[in-house]
């Protein structure tokens, strides 16, 4: 290899799909490195990551996982990140603050197109990043036939880095590409160079010379040398790969086996002459000001049992040492991180991911100096598309449970909860089932806290389709003053989303003018609940006419007669639901459109339209008005037919009616529930 290469601290994520194998990859790479001397397994829920209890019961990385290890003399810093894709925000947040990621994927066709979002997200940050085509030893369809199945969903060539030595059915090793050498897979130790295998020269000479022509694209005296069938030296050929990888050109593709240890010496070998320095991310995010003071950014919160909360931050400039004061709080312990295992230091240099004790008011994303910098961009929080309404079983602790939700939102800032006044349910909003789950897991396992979940409640409305005027009156005498209040109420309907109206008509002092208020107040108690159980809105009350007692008549006396007048009116007011209907647009593969459109039309939406998906080649945006109630689940179908790529916004659009049979279920089950 080239004897230039990037020399400083270096961090690379390790990104990619569900079950792909990155942990375990992680625990390979610290293994080889020499960074831990027995390798875990997911399995048995020993390895570096994975170390939270939600994630060692369900045998997934359910955060970002930080582990540093030096490998022939270069410090590296692995961040390995959830591959489900309701997890997708962590990545989000650590992609920025990374030299470089190493896609991990299977060689299965199906399992391709999850990668579509990952590419996406890395080529428009502008990160370096390479494929790890994990389990090659499993592999049941060829190298060359994933390439083709990944290259439309890529923005990039695909530059294949290593062919795999097949023996039979059985595949034995790899060989390199750049270095024309072989290697023998030897699980648990580093491959063995080889002969390279007399039955793979022709299969080596062709996969070579397609490597060279998608290099030649980017660099004209290469292309000189594959025009006149001259072959590059090693070094000029490594320079290449190196330039174009870090610029982001081109996405190298390496084959391994993590769980046996196969093709890791040589990853970890490719990552330490071709990993961008730190001075190159900064220069991407911004971080590059030249200042003389330091500057880092948080890439991840977490918020431990015993230690409190720790921040992980990447350092951009200057020194960062223990009890420094950076964004006006100082720091109370610096440490390198093994997972969830803490190695103090006293001080770290451009480059590091540490984690920075108890920083109390410091959110991830924020950007932390000793200088006030300029705030650094923050990837944006992705929408929710699921909810849940949860509950505390114990009463004694709703105050907790506040306390405990800001908590875990401050470790994953795409967890939303807040309080539904419609519904007057405490909902949780997150990417899916699973997200959510998660956190609720960890409401109990960190906190104590037991929280019941339930579908949250749609929150209907209803309104009113006559005219009608109601007289209503509350007389009551039991001794000494009594109480008296007589009003007349016009009430009617108006143009849907008005909302209410309250208009006095009273002339000739029929209801003094102190009780107004109380009228109006009345009218509006009943509105919360209105014939069919629901809020009403869009509806007009004006009182007209009514009389008043010197003695007994009192402000909750016309309240009562209001309440009474409307109790009895609005019956006869013609009441019909309304749903709330949202505006949603769906993103997923262009291959997939026909099925969102079956998928909406089921649901009663109403399809408007479809367009490209802008920035996103082979990707649609497909428009509709959908009743909220069915979007309670539509992100898992949708997932479920688009392999787990597609996605939706949602806002709301309008109130509709709602009548037939379907009114009259949800009008049964929330009387039932009212009752139960």
């Amino acid at each position: 290899m080239s004897n230039s290469k990037p020399t400083g601290p270096r961090s690379v994520a390790l990104i990619g799909p569900y079950l792909s194998g990155k942990t375990t990859l992680l625990e390979g790479l610290l293994h080889t490195s020499g960074a831990i001397g027995r390798k875990g397994s997911v399995t048995e829920g020993n390895t570096v990551g994975d170390s939270a209890p939600e994630a060692r019961n369900r045998h997934m990385s359910t955060e970002v996982n930080v582990a540093s290890a030096r490998f022939m003399d270069d410090d590296f810093t692995f961040l390995d990140c959830p591959g489900s894709v309701e997890l997708l925000q962590e990545s989000l947040f650590v992609l920025p603050g990374v030299d470089a990621a190493v896609v991990v994927c299977e060689p299965e066709k199906d399992k391709a197109q999850a990668l579509a979002p990952l590419l996406h997200s890395l080529s428009e940050l502008g990160v370096p990043h390479m494929l790890f085509v994990n389990k090659i030893d499993k592999a049941t369809i060829s190298v060359q036939t994933l390439l083709d199945t990944l290259q439309p969903i890529s923005s990039k060539p695909l530059v294949l880095r290593h062919i795999p030595v097949q023996e039979g059915s059985e595949i034995t090793g790899y060989i390199d590409l750049a270095s024309a050498r072989a290697y023998h897979y030897q699980p648990g130790q580093v491959s063995e160079v080889v002969d390279l295998p007399g039955t793979e020269e022709d299969a080596f000479g062709e996969a070579r010379y397609g490597m060279l022509e998608t290099l030649a694209d980017f660099d004209d005296a290469l292309m000189e040398k594959v025009l006149e069938d001259v072959t590059p030296e090693k070094d000029e050929l490594y320079a290449n790969l190196t330039r174009d990888f870090q610029n982001c050109e081109i996405i190298p593709v390496l084959l391994g086996a993590a769980e046996q240890g196969g093709g890791l010496f040589r990853l970890l070998k490719a990552l330490r002459h071709e990993v961008p320095g730190a001075e190159k991310a900064a220069a991407r995010t911004g971080a590059d000001g030249g200042t003389a003071g330091t500057l880092a950014q948080v890439l991840k919160t977490y918020h431990t049992q015993h230690g409190g909360k720790l921040s992980i931050a990447r350092v951009w400039a200057g020194e960062l040492k223990d009890g420094m004061t950076l964004n006006g709080q100082r720091v109370s312990g610096l440490s390198r991180m093994m997972g969830h295992d803490q190695e103090r230091i006293s001080s770290a240099r451009p480059g590091e991911v540490i984690g920075l004790g108890r920083m109390e008011d410091v959110a991830t994303g924020e950007t932390l100096s000793d200088y006030g910098a300029d705030t650094l961009p923050v990837p944006e929080v992705l929408p929710p598309v699921f909810s849940l309404a949860i509950a505390a079983v114990r009463r004694d602790d709703e105050v907790k449970l506040s306390t405990a939700l800001a908590k875990v939102r401050d470790e994953d800032p795409s967890i939303f909860a807040g309080n539904d006044g419609a519904t007057h349910q405490l909902v949780l909003r997150g990417q899916g089932d699973i997200h959510l789950k998660i956190a609720i897991d960890r409401l109990q396992h960190k906190y104590g806290l037991e929280v019941t979940s339930e579908r949250p409640k749609v929150p209907y409305m209803e309104a009113i389709r006559k005219s009608v005027e109601q007289h209503g009156r509350h007389k009551k005498q039991s001794g000494g003053h009594g109480q008296f209040g007589d009003v007349h109420l016009r009430i009617k309907p108006l143009p849907r989303g008005s909302g209410f109206e309250f208009v006095d008509k009273i002339v000739g002092g029929s209801i003094p003018r102190q009780y107004i208020p109380a009228v109006q107040a009345g009218v509006k108690e009943y509105l919360n609940k209105g014939p069919l159980g629901f809020p009403v809105v869009d509806v007009s009350v004006t009182v007209f006419d009514g009389q008043y007692h010197a003695v007994d008549s009192s402000e909750i006396a016309f309240k009562t007669a209001a309440r009474i007048a409307m109790n009895e009116g609005m019956k006869q007011c013609s009441p019909v639901l309304l749903e709330p209907i949202l505006l949603v647009n769906i993103m997923a593969p262009s291959e997939h459109t026909p099925k969102i459109n079956a998928i909406v039309s089921s649901r009663r939406g109403q399809i408007l339209g479809f367009d490209t998906r802008q920035g996103w080649t082979g990707w649609d945006v497909v428009s509709a008005h959908m009743p909220q109630s069915e979007l309670l689940d539509l992100i898992i179908e949708l997932r479920s037919a688009t392999q787990g790529t597609g996605s939706y916004t949602a806002s709301f659009d309008r109130l509709q009616e709602l009548t037939g049979r379907l009114a009259d279920d949800v009008v049964t089950a929330h009387n039932e529930d009212v009752a139960a």
